[in-house]
C-alpha cells in the first residue's frame, strides 16, 4: 500500500486477511494450547504467543485468528496458568510451539512453516516469557510483547542479549506492570532495532479479550480499541520482519492515532534487515 498513510493501513490491517483460517488444537501433539493457520501455504512464518498472568489462550483468540487471516500461523501454548506461573517454563513452552510449527505438517499437508520465519510474542507476563525464549532461541526473528512485566530470570537482563526487532506496546493506565519500569525499561535496553508505543488510555487486561474472573484480581478488562490497535501493528510488524513486505510500513514508521512512538532505535527498513541477525550469546 505504497502512498497510503498510517490511518489507511491501520484501517486495512485492522480488517481479516485474505487467507481462510483454520483452527487446531496443540494438544494433538501433546502440548495445551491453541494454534490457527491460514488454510494452505508452505513455508509460512510462524509466531508462538504466551498468555498472561491467570489469562486462558481463549482470550487472545481474535488475535491468533487474525493473523493466521494474513497468512501467519498463530500458536499459543496453554500451559503455566495456575497462581505461580513461571516465565521460564513458559518461555521453554514457547520454544516447543515453535517446534511443533516448524516440525509438525499441519492441516492436511497443506501447510508448512519456514524455520527462518518464526517470532515470538506475549501479554504481560508471557512478553517477558517471550523475551526469554528470544535468548535461547536462536531460530527467533522478531519479538512483540503487549504490557510486558519483569519476569524470573529478568526479561530487562535478557532484553541486552536480544539483537532481533522488537515491538512493546505498553498501557499507559497499567497499574500491574508500569510502562516505566517493565516495557518502557525492556525497550530501551533492548540490543536490537525496537520500538516502544504507548497506548495511554490501556489497562493491563486491556489486550486481553472478553471477560474473565481475573478482573477482580488484577487491574482493568479488555479493551476493543487496544485490541484493534494490537492486531494490526503486530501484523504489520511480523509481515514486514519475517516476510519483507515493505507495504505496511507507513503504520510501522509514524505515529498512530492512540498508539504513538514513544522510543525507537532504527528505522523500518533497517529493521527488516536483520532477518538472518541472531541473539547474541
Amino acid at each position: 500500500m505504497s502512498g497510503y498513510s498510517a490511518k489507511q493501513v491501520l484501517d486495512q490491517l485492522s480488517r481479516p486477511g485474505e487467507h481462510p483460517v483454520l483452527r487446531g488444537d496443540l494438544a494433538l501433539v501433546g502440548l495445551p494450547g491453541l494454534v490457527y493457520t491460514p488454510a494452505a501455504g508452505l513455508g509460512l512464518p510462524a509466531v508462538a504467543f504466551g498468555h498472561g498472568w491467570l489469562q486462558p489462550v481463549e482470550r487472545y483468540r481474535a488475535l491468533l485468528r487474525h493473523l493466521a487471516s494474513w497468512g501467519v500461523v498463530a500458536a499459543a501454548p496453554g500451559t503455566q496458568r495456575g497462581p505461580l506461573m513461571s516465565s521460564r517454563l513458559l518461555a521453554g513452552n514457547l520454544r516447543t510451539t515453535l517446534d511443533i510449527c516448524t516440525g509438525v505438517r499441519l492441516g492436511d499437508g497443506d501447510i508448512s512453516v519456514d524455520s527462518e520465519r518464526l517470532a515470538v510474542a506475549g501479554h504481560s507476563m508471557g512478553g517477558g516469557a517471550a523475551v526469554l525464549a528470544a535468548t535461547e532461541d536462536e531460530r527467533v526473528r522478531a519479538v512483540v510483547t503487549f504490557a510486558a512485566s519483569e519476569a524470573r530470570p529478568s526479561a530487562l537482563d535478557a532484553a541486552r542479549r536480544v539483537r532481533v526487532p522488537g515491538l512493546h506496546l505498553a498501557g499507559g493506565e497499567d497499574r500491574i506492570a508500569p510502562p516505566v519500569g517493565h516495557a518502557e525499561a525492556i525497550a530501551e535496553a533492548w540490543a536490537g532495532p525496537v520500538q516502544l508505543r504507548m497506548l495511554p488510555k490501556t489497562s493491563h487486561l486491556g489486550f486481553a479479550e472478553g471477560r474473565h474472573w481475573s478482573e477482580l484480581l488484577l487491574d482493568g478488562k479488555g479493551e476493543r480499541a487496544a485490541q484493534k490497535l494490537a492486531r494490526a501493528l503486530t501484523t504489520a510488524f511480523l509481515l514486514r520482519v519475517l516476510k519483507g513486505d515493505k507495504r505496511w510500513d507507513a503504520l510501522l514508521d509514524n505515529d498512530v492515532k492512540g498508539a504513538p512512538l514513544t522510543y525507537q532505535r532504527s528505522a523500518s527498513g533497517a529493521i527488516a534487515a536483520t532477518q538472518t541477525q541472531h541473539v547474541s550469546r
